[in-house]
């Protein structure tokens, strides 16, 4: 293997640009490892991980492949020439690429909200501006600290502005899709989210359902944490109570700190609207307390603010008749001495939700990298352990390699690595369409679901969820047939997933 290093000097590219590149390059011919990165010191440190020598660059845009031999490094080069620089070059003939905020307001006139993907270093500046001009901003960036998280949103609510994020992965704003998001149509539901993934399969599945949306705000995962004191969410829950457009609100966290919780929802109290609240693991009687509806799942959040939009009864959705059947027929069929259940997701929300819903139908620790309780901490988040649900979009996976919704090798090879362990029964995934995200996830992994049934012999049911719509560029039943095809069971909501595989496992030591 030869390695070699490349640097474009003064050269910038948003991260999930850069991700999506480094993703190709990996899965070249003769390419064993790649990185295509700004040359910030956390990147720096990756390369330094996966044995690259280079020094901090950080306005510098950095190129870093092994490879097999000359032919495959040479590949590798001029693919990334395809995909950034010449591309670039292309572009320039069209369009102008302002280098600054304030270039850009001019060139485009009349936008009023900004997008900002820099190292965390320099991002909370260009918030600053973006807010000074006026401008909502969508801040996707992370590493941004909170006390300066909390400057920026204190400035926009001064200012009657949104500050989404810092490390904001999702927002739908006027009908359009902002980082990771899904083609939805627009309607009667608002929301608000300090979870990417959960506000992703709350809006999809609303389409499904033949509703719409208004705004899907994100806040930022440390929105509801004590310190930040769910700053954005209050605002955009207010945002939302003054538009005349939306009907139902909608509210997404995983447990906010209690005091934060409490001035959440008290703004809800005051509301003549109609909100449903989906903290994944809290307390329901709380939203009870302050009028809110509560919901326990992601999918009875979507199905309970289409019945409060519609006027109707909401009817709770287990598993069907048939669905039921079939976990039993297979649970029959995996020999009892397979006893545990391996997830590996992309989707952080989704994570903790299978998770939820497997302690509670199961009644057993289920182990993971981010666990539900302390002591269920893996030892070793590198190998599983008895039944363990992995979030592979973790900053532990994810150093030096794309997010799992973008580079499926990591996946791959954990797919692989759990069948051959002979007391698994069970192996389960989200897949996550949309904006952003992988063209083609299920053609990816669906050769490695045929190659992990050889290894266990078809002993394993494999289990999925599908997080999109028909509009999203990799068209939901276009990816959930390539599932199927495979042999993975694909049920229509992540939270019906966990249940069925619940269903499957009953009996099991």
């Amino acid at each position: 293997m030869i390695s070699k290093v490349w640097i474009e000097k003064n050269s910038y590219y948003d991260s999930v640009t850069l991700m999506q590149v480094s993703s190709k390059i990996k899965s070249l011919d003769g390419v064993e490892e790649a990185m295509v990165a700004m040359g910030t010191r956390a990147n720096i440190e990756q390369l330094h991980r996966i044995g690259f020598e280079v020094e901090e660059a950080p306005n510098d845009l950095i190129i870093a492949v092994r490879a097999r031999d000359e032919e495959a490094l040479n590949t590798a080069r001029k693919t990334v020439n395809e995909l950034l620089l010449e591309g670039e070059g292309k572009e320039k003939k069209e369009t102008i690429r302002p280098a600054s905020i304030e270039a850009a307001d001019k060139a485009l006139g009349g936008a009023n909200l900004v997008l900002i993907s820099l190292p965390g270093r320099y991002a909370h500046r260009e918030a600053h501006k973006a807010l000074d001009m006026g401008k909502h901003v969508f801040l996707f960036s992370d590493n941004v600290p909170v006390k300066q998280e909390i400057s920026l949103k204190k400035k926009a609510i001064e200012k009657g502005l949104l500050t989404m994020g810092p490390d904001c992965g999702t927002a739908i704003i006027n009908g359009v899709a902002l980082a990771f998001a899904n083609k939805v149509p627009q309607g009667g539901i608002g929301l608000v989210a300090a979870s990417g993934t959960g506000l992703q399969e709350v809006t999809t599945i609303i389409a499904k359902l033949g509703e719409g949306i208004t705004q899907a705000i994100g806040t930022g995962g440390r929105d509801l944490s004590s310190k930040v004191g769910g700053l954005m969410m209050i605002a955009g829950l207010k945002a939302l109570q003054r538009d005349e457009n939306t009907k139902v609100i909608v509210l997404i966290s995983k447990p906010p700190a209690k005091e934060v919780a409490e001035k959440v929802l008290s703004e809800v109290k005051n509301s003549s609207k109609p909100t449903v609240v989906c903290f994944l693991g809290g307390d329901p009687e709380i939203a009870e307390k302050y009028g809110a509806v509560p919901a326990i799942t992601l999918e009875e959040t979507a199905l309970k603010a289409v019945a409060l939009l519609r006027g109707e009864d909401y009817v709770e959705q287990g598993l069907s008749k048939e669905e039921e059947e079939k976990a039993i027929e297979l649970g029959k069929k995996i020999p009892l001495s397979r006893k545990y259940v391996r997830g590996l997701y992309s989707g952080g929300t989704l994570c903790d939700e299978t998770m939820l819903i497997l302690s509670d139908k199961m009644g057993k620790p289920i182990y993971s990298n981010t666990p539900l309780k302390e002591e269920w901490l893996l030892k070793d988040p590198w190998k599983s352990f008895e039944n363990t649900i992995l979030d592979l979009g973790d900053d532990i996976f994810t150093q030096g390699r794309p997010h799992p919704m973008i580079d499926p090798r990591l996946r791959q090879e954990r797919i692989l690595e759990e069948a051959s362990d002979p007391e698994v029964a069970v192996i389960c995934f989200d897949v996550v369409l949309g904006y952003g995200a992988h063209p083609d996830m299920a053609g990816e992994l669906a050769p490695y679901v045929r190659k992990a049934r050889e290894i266990s012999k078809d002993e394993i049911a494999f289990v999925a969820s599908v997080c999109g719509t028909e509009d999203d560029p990799q068209v939901l039943s276009v990816q959930v047939k390539k599932l199927e095809d495979a042999g993975v069971i694909v049920l229509p909501s992540n939270a019906r997933s966990a249940r069925f595989i619940a269903k499957l496992m009953e009996g099991r030591c």
